[in-house]
């Protein structure tokens, strides 16, 4: 394959995006086409293979969870959604200690955005 084919490839990745109906839909409505909706009640028993189908889907290229469903998942799924490189693993609504979009971003590009070096 050559690198033209391969750029336009990674380019054409789309975003997933898992967990509660309330948090998927706002992305739905951005145009997300890519979601796996599991109800609150049931994130113990469901999330861990929502997370494995979206991290083996290759059409994938970033998936988007809540930051407080990381605790839903096993140790085995959460340790490969956190390492995974592609797609890469960003998740929202951690609060200012969260620390993560910054380094979820620095991973997943290679370079820091925000140095100002």
């Amino acid at each position: 394959m050559s690198q033209r084919q391969n750029d336009t490839q990674s380019q054409s990745r789309e975003i997933g995006v898992i967990g509660s109906q309330e948090f998927t839909t706002g992305f739905r409505l951005a145009g997300v086409r890519r979601f796996e909706n599991v109800p609150d009640d049931q994130k113990s028993e469901e999330l861990d293979d929502a997370v494995e189908t979206m991290l083996n889907d290759d059409d994938v290229g970033i998936v988007v969870m809540h930051d407080d469903d990381l605790s839903h998942l096993s140790r085995q799924v959460r340790q490969a959604a956190e390492t995974s490189v592609e797609p890469v693993l960003v998740t929202l609504g951690g609060g200012a200690g969260s620390g993560g979009l910054r380094d979820q971003i620095k991973r997943a590009i290679g370079i820091d955005l925000m140095d100002e070096e």
